[in-house]
């Protein structure tokens, strides 16, 4: 049934984004300025991904299979599948109503009316499969059939949903939350590009912690965990509230003493070094809560993020950044302390990316930020894992961190209590009803 998961994936990406339309549709009523791009950005999502990819794969093998196993199927599918065939032309009629709106030749109110109606309508069909196809394709699917179905969402060389596809739809998500207004994206006046891939280099273990403890006077945060990393992969450490996640994080970086154990990195054993130097080594970490220099300016906080770095690299490097959040340049020369907070939390993961970490530490890195903008930050540690960079990445939002881990530790009250892949720990009962509310 990962095809069942994979749309739902799938389905709560759509759904933040017509959420955000329809907040922007409320901006737009109240007398703010139509944004073309945005729009186009959005449209282009959603004819791209959902009316090309995502519909079409439904059709052609689960809907097909279902109506072979059930004519009870057969109504809801029926009118799913009409309202699949009615979403380019759909499409086209907003696009047209859109260029009108830009033209003056629409009032404000028309088109906000428009947008919240084609938002409802793809709001009811993602509930419709939700609520009555997937229960039913559950009960009634055979293994054989799900053999079939799951094979087809896994295909990785599949030219519309393959990796190179689905790299091509973390770009256009990337470009509607550039674009998106401040109060609900990033606010930017143009878009950027995430880097290309690059093969990732999975080798040997870059991190090995043994045994590691941490105190807070006597009292003891970490009681003798033990993990690893390896080159290229991502790994998550989850837990609630007071688990010790940050307190090992800062134990790692050297910021908070190491009672016990031992660190190894690359080979090195840096129990004892000063938390500069291992930063010199390449472990760089992207701060819970942003923790961002306020009154420099946000060039100054990333060239201090690079201070460790040859100065003929760093231009380039932040180049590099700008073109992944242009907003970052566009505002370069303002006070950090005046971004809003997902800016910031972009700017803290490039200053980290300006020390060319051969580890990168994200600590917390959703944390209360808007839906559109939570999505945006793990498209971000897709695109940083394709391109091989290794990962560790401690989140409360457990279901986002494990989705997209290699692998991942389960951490309560300062002990590693459970392991295994991404989606093992998912699966894992235990898992779901502490972590995933399921």
């Amino acid at each position: 049934m990962e095809a069942l998961r994979i749309i739902s994936d799938e389905h709560r990406n759509l759904w933040r984004i017509l959420t955000t339309v329809n907040l922007v549709a409320d901006e737009i009523e109240a007398g703010s300025k139509i944004d073309g791009n945005f729009f186009s950005s959005v449209f282009d999502y959603i004819e791209q991904f959902i009316d090309r990819s995502h519909h079409p794969k439904e059709d052609d093998f689960l809907f097909r299979i279902l109506r072979t196993r059930s004519t009870d199927a057969t109504a809801i599918l029926d009118r799913l599948q009409v309202e699949h065939r009615n979403g380019p032309e759909n499409l086209r009629h907003l696009r047209e109503q859109l260029k009108s709106a830009v033209d003056g030749d629409l009032d404000n109110t028309a088109f906000a009316a428009a947008l919240r109606i084609f938002s409802h309508g793809l709001k009811n069909h993602i509930e419709a499969e939700e609520k009555e196809v997937f229960p039913l394709a559950r009960e009634i699917l055979t293994a054989a059939d799900w053999a079939e179905i799951d094979g087809a969402f896994r295909n990785s060389e599949d030219p519309f949903f393959g990796e190179n596809a689905k790299a091509e739809f973390r770009e256009l998500f990337h470009r509607i939350v550039s674009l998106a207004p401040e109060s609900i994206g990033l606010g930017a006046q143009s878009a950027g590009r995430l880097q290309p891939n690059a093969a990732p280099d999975k080798m040997d273990v870059v991190l090995r912690v043994s045994g590691m403890e941490s105190c807070y006077g006597r009292i003891k945060a970490l009681k003798g965990i033990s993990l690893e990393v390896r080159r290229g992969e991502t790994v998550a450490l989850v837990g609630a509230n007071g688990a010790g996640k940050t307190t090992f994080l800062r134990t790692l970086s050297g910021v908070q003493p190491l009672s016990a154990g031992s660190i190894q990195f690359c080979g090195e054993d840096i129990s004892k070094l000063r938390a500069d130097m291992r930063m010199r080594r390449g472990i760089c970490q992207s701060p819970e809560g942003r923790q961002v220099f306020g009154p420099l300016s946000i060039e100054d906080n990333l060239r201090l993020g690079a201070y460790t770095q040859p100065k003929n690299q760093v231009e380039g490097d932040l180049e590099m950044v700008f073109s992944m959040f242009p907003i970052l340049k566009e505002k370069r020369k303002l006070p950090a302390g005046t971004l809003s907070g997902g800016q910031q939390q972009m700017l803290a993961i490039s200053r980290a990316l300006m020390g060319r970490p051969k580890m990168l530490l994200l600590d917390e890195p959703s944390m209360g930020l808007a839906p559109l903008l939570v999505e945006e930050v793990f498209n971000v540690v897709k695109t940083l894992k394709a391109q091989g960079m290794t990962i560790f990445l401690v989140e409360q939002n457990a279901f986002a961190a494990l989705a997209i881990a290699d692998r991942g530790y389960v951490l309560e009250t300062g002990t590693i209590t459970l392991t295994g892949t991404g989606q093992e720990l998912i699966s894992n009962e235990q898992v779901r009803a502490a972590y995933l509310g399921m």
